[in-house]
C-alpha cells in the first residue's frame, strides 16, 4: 500500500522531524528513536533488510503448498469474523480467479480483513497451504489492483520495533522521497560512478526504497556499499598522510646485532623483516603507527623486545601493554630473559600489585629509572608519568581498543607505536582494515616449532579422548578442553561446569579446575597462574583462555562442540599447545554434528597456517570469527557486512588512495569531506 503524505516541511529539507508525517506523530516519533530515526534523512539511511518480490502473479491452480507468493484474485464473500478461543479471532473470505478459488485466513488481525471489500480485485500475497485439495492463503498482505492493473510490486520490508509497523515505514519513506535530493550532494565523485557504472545517490535512494524491479535492488544495494566502504577508506588515508606530516622522534642509534648474537637461534628471516621494517620508520623523522601481524607462536615478542632495546640505546623508554595481568607476567619473565646480559632495567605495573611496589615503580618511570615498562591498563592510570616515553607497544589491540592505546601514547611526545595481533588476516583485508597503519606480517614460524597434530572426532571416541588425556598428564603435559558454554541449560551443547564435573568423577586422581568468563578478575588469574606453574593438570574452560598465555607443558587442546567456533577462533585456541618442546595435539568433538560441519573441520586440521585458515573461515562464515569495528577503533559501518564484500572493499582502497594522493584536503569534493567527517566523529580521529 503506498501512501499520499501530507507533512509541514520544505520540498529541500531531509532534516525535518519525523513527528511532522501524517499518521507517526511525537508517539511514535519517540519509538522510532529506539531505531536511530529522529529526521527523514534518517530514514532515507534506513534500507530494506529483505524485499517481497510480488511482481510474479500466479493463478490460483498453479500454486503449491508452502510457498509465499502473489495472485490477483476477486473476494466472492464478504469476510467473517469467528471467535475461536480466548485470544484468538479468525477471519476468513473466498476470493478467485479464472482458474479456481482460494481461502483467505486472517489470524488476529481483524482491521486488516476488514479493509477487504466484497466484489473488489486485489492482488494478495502470502504463504500458500494445500490440504485435501484446498487451497488456502494465510494473513497475505494486500493491495487493491489499480487501473484493472494485473501487476504487483517490489515491496520493501522494513527493520521494525514493538509500535512501528510496515505501512509506518511506507508513510515515512514517501514522505522522505519527496523531498529535493541534489546531485552535489552525492558525495562519490562522477567519475567513479561512471567507471563502475553505478547509480547516483538519488537514483540509488528512489531504487532502494521503491525499486521497480529487482536489478535495481542490486545495483542500488551495491552503490550503497561501495559508499560506505569508500568513506571509510578514504578517511583512513587521511589519517595516514596527517601522521605521515607529525614529526616524530628520530632513533639513530639502531644497531642490535649485540641482541641477535645473544640467542643460540637466528631470527626467522620473517622476523628481521619486520624489525627492518620497523627501523626505517623510527630513523626516518615521522612517528611509527605500525602493525605487526604474525601467527600463534611466530616470534612477535622477539621483534617487539628489538624496538625496546633500540628506544633505550637512544635514551627512551618504551611501554608494553597487554591486555590481561598473567600476559603481562610473561611478557615481563620474556623480556628479562632477552635482556639478561643488556643492563636494560625492566618494570611491571599491573593493578593487583601492593600500594607500595606500585608506588615504588611509578617513581621509577618518572625518573627514568626504568627503561622498559611492562604492565596492563595500570599503564594509562592518570598518576604513571613517563620520564622520557619514545616507544609504545600494544599487544593483543583487539582485547582492550585503540583509545587505551592512544591514552598511553598521549603520555610521550608523539611516541613511535607498533599495534601486535595474532589474529591472522588476509593481507589484503588488513591493508584495508588497518588503512591508517603500516603492516608488517611474520609468515614465517621459528623452525623448532613443531606442527600440532589435529584431528576431528564424534562421540563414539570419548572414551579413549579421556583416556588420551590422563595419558598426556601422566606423561608430565598438561590438558585444555574448552567448552563453548558456561551452565548447563535446555541446549545440548557441553557446558564448562558439567564437563568439569564429569571429568572429576572420571579422574578423581587428577587436579582439574575450571575458568570462565563470569569469574572475577583476580579469581581467573589466580587459576591462569596455577596452570602456568604446572598445579592444574586439566583446565576446562570457555574461549577466555584464548589470549596468548605461554604454557610449555600443554601438549592436548580438546575443544567440545567444535563446529560451533570459527575456524579463526579454532586456531587461536590451537595456539595454547605447542609452545614447549612436547609432542602436541587437538582434538575437536563434531564429526558427527553435519557433513558441512565435519568439512569445515577437517579443513581446519590439514593446516596449521593461521593465514590459510583465515581465508577459509572468511569464505565460510564472514567477518564474525575475525573482529568487530569497535575493538578496532573503526567508525561503525551501518548497513553490511564489510568483510563479505572484499571486492568492493579492494575497489574502494584503490580509488581511496588515488583520490587522497591527487588531492589529499578533498579541497574540491565538499560532500564527500563533510561525509568522512561525520563517520569518523565516532571513534574521535581527528584530521589535521
Amino acid at each position: 500500500m503506498l501512501f499520499t503524505v501530507n507533512i509541514m516541511y520544505n520540498k529541500n529539507n531531509l532534516s525535518k522531524e519525523v513527528c511532522f508525517v501524517k499518521g507517526i506523530g511525537p508517539k511514535k516519533a519517540k519509538i522510532l528513536e529506539k531505531l536511530n530515526i529522529y529526521t527523514l534523512a534518517d530514514v532515507l539511511e534506513t534500507y530494506p533488510r529483505v524485499y517481497e518480490d510480488r511482481t510474479i502473479l500466479k493463478y490460483i491452480n498453479q500454486l503449491e503448498d508452502g510457498e509465499k507468493t502473489s495472485i490477483c484474485a476477486i473476494v466472492k464473500t464478504t469476510p467473517v469474523l469467528s471467535h475461536i478461543k480466548k485470544g484468538m479471532d479468525i477471519t476468513k473470505c473466498i476470493a478467485y480467479d479464472e482458474t479456481g478459488y482460494v481461502e483467505i485466513i486472517y489470524f488476529n488481525n481483524k482491521y486488516k480483513a476488514a479493509q477487504i471489500r466484497c466484489n473488489e480485485e486485489y492482488i494478495f500475497y502470502g504463504k500458500i497451504q494445500i490440504s485435501a485439495g484446498r487451497v488456502t492463503m494465510i494473513s497475505p498482505s494486500h493491495e487493491k489492483c489499480l487501473n484493472s492493473s494485473k501487476s504487483g510490486r517490489i515491496v520493501p520490508i522494513y527493520p521494525l520495533t514493538a509500535g512501528i509497523t510496515q505501512n509506518d515505514f511506507e508513510r515515512l519513506s514517501c514522505a522522505a522521497l519527496e523531498c529535493e535530493i541534489l546531485e552535489k550532494d552525492d558525495p562519490i565523485p562522477s567519475y567513479i560512478r561512471d567507471k563502475y557504472k553505478m547509480p547516483s545517490m538519488k537514483e540509488a535512494i528512489f531504487w532502494i526504497h521503491r525499486p521497480q524491479n529487482m536489478k535495481q535492488v542490486e545495483s542500488a544495494q551495491k552503490r550503497i556499499i561501495f559508499e560506505e566502504l569508500f568513506l571509510l577508506c578514504c578517511g583512513l588515508s587521511q589519517i595516514k598522510k596527517c601522521r605521515q606530516k607529525t614529526s616524530g622522534i628520530i632513533f639513530k642509534d639502531t644497531n642490535i646485532e649485540s641482541f641477535w648474537k645473544q640467542f643460540e637461534f637466528k631470527p626467522t628471516n620473517a622476523q628481521i623483516r619486520a624489525v627492518n621494517d620497523c627501523i626505517r620508520d623510527i630513523s626516518c623523522g615521522i612517528s611509527m603507527n605500525r602493525l605487526l601481524q604474525g601467527d600463534v607462536g611466530s616470534g612477535k615478542t622477539l621483534v617487539a623486545a628489538a624496538l625496546c632495546l633500540i628506544a633505550s640505546k637512544n635514551g627512551y623508554q618504551s611501554a608494553v601493554m597487554a591486555p590481561t595481568e598473567i600476559l603481562a607476567i610473561q611478557h615481563e619473565k620474556e623480556f628479562l630473559s632477552f635482556f639478561k646480559n643488556l643492563g636494560v632495567k625492566i618494570v611491571l605495573l599491573t593493578g593487583s600489585m601492593s600500594v607500595k611496589n606500585k608506588r615504588e615503580v611509578i617513581e621509577k618511570i618518572k625518573t627514568g629509572c626504568a627503561q622498559i615498562i611492562i604492565g596492563t591498563h595500570a599503564l594509562i592510570q592518570k598518576d604513571v608519568e613517563f620520564f622520557k616515553l619514545g616507544m609504545v607497544i600494544a599487544d593483543e589491540q583487539h582485547r582492550f581498543g585503540v583509545n587505551q592505546r592512544i591514552r598511553l601514547i598521549e603520555k610521550g611526545s608523539n611516541p613511535h607505536t607498533l599495534v601486535m595481533s595474532a589474529t591472522p588476516i588476509p593481507r589484503t583485508l588488513a591493508l584495508i582494515m588497518y588503512g591508517d597503519l603500516d603492516i608488517s606480517i611474520i609468515d614465517e614460524m621459528p623452525p623448532n616449532r613443531k606442527p600440532v597434530e589435529t584431528y576431528v572426532v564424534g562421540e563414539k571416541m570419548r572414551r579413549r579422548v579421556i583416556t588420551f588425556m590422563e595419558k598426556q598428564v601422566r606423561l608430565k603435559g598438561q590438558v585444555y578442553v574448552v567448552c563453548p558454554i558456561i551452565e548447563q541449560g535446555e541446549t545440548e551443547l557441553k557446558s564448562a561446569e558439567e564437563y568439569a564435573k564429569s571429568l572429576k568423577n572420571m579422574l578423581p586422581h587428577r587436579n582439574i579446575e575450571i575458568l570462565h568468563g563470569k569469574m572475577k578478575s583476580l579469581k581467573k588469574e589466580e587459576i591462569m597462574h596455577d596452570f602456568v606453574i604446572g598445579k592444574i593438570d586439566i583446565l576446562v574452560s570457555t574461549t577466555v583462555i584464548e589470549v596468548g598465555v605461554n604454557v610449555p607443558n600443554a601438549s592436548l587442546m580438546v575443544v567440545e562442540d567444535a563446529n560451533r567456533f570459527g575456524l579463526s577462533q579454532l586456531h587461536q585456541l590451537r595456539g595454547r599447545v605447542g609452545r614447549g618442546n612436547k609432542k602436541s595435539y587437538c582434538i575437536l568433538f563434531g564429526s558427527d554434528k553435519g557433513e558441512a560441519a565435519k568439512q569445515r573441520l577437517e579443513i581446519f586440521a590439514q593446516t596449521n597456517d593461521g593465514f590459510e585458515i583465515a581465508k577459509a573461515d572468511l569464505a565460510q562464515r564472514g567477518p564474525g570469527d575475525f573482529f568487530g569495528n569497535r575493538q578496532h577503533g573503526l567508525p561503525v559501518i551501518k548497513n553490511i557486512d564489510i568483510m563479505s564484500n572484499i571486492n568492493e572493499m579492494e575497489k574502494a582502497k584503490y580509488e581511496s588512495d588515488k583520490l587522497i594522493e591527487k588531492n589529499p584536503e578533498l579541497s574540491e569534493y565538499k560532500e564527500l569531506k563533510k561525509r568522512i567527517y561525520k563517520m569518523f566523529e565516532t571513534v574521535n580521529f581527528k584530521f589535521n
